[in-house]
């Protein structure tokens, strides 16, 4: 899981990668209302900012040509591995989950 490395950071790089896995480059503006629209979470500009450095810095995401004063980002092939294999991670936790709770429930 190359986001184990973002520490408490992962759940921000996540979502940020989560944003991108339409394949359209999108900037800061673009990815914040994304996340509040789509996942009901508003990340500050220090999260967020922050999270797309590190993302920039792990080469999971890489920058594109400046946009009048918007600097877009797009997904890099290792980007789309990495958010499938914390996806596929978290579909994993969330199965047990889920069978732990049916288990809760049956013995209510």
């Amino acid at each position: 899981m190359v986001l184990a490395g973002f520490g408490r950071f992962s759940e921000p790089a996540l979502l940020i990668l989560s944003c991108m896995l339409d394949g359209e480059p999108k900037h800061g503006y673009a990815i914040s209302s994304e996340l509040e629209s789509t996942y009901g979470r508003h990340l500050g500009p220090g999260t967020l900012y922050g999270a797309l450095g590190r993302l920039e810095k792990a080469e999971l995401i890489e920058p594109m040509a400046q946009e009048e004063r918007r600097n877009p980002y797009r997904l890099t092939d290792r980007g789309l591995a990495a958010a499938a294999d914390e996806i596929q991670h978290l579909e994993r936790v969330s199965a047990h989950a889920t069978y732990r709770l049916s288990l809760r429930a049956a013995q209510s």
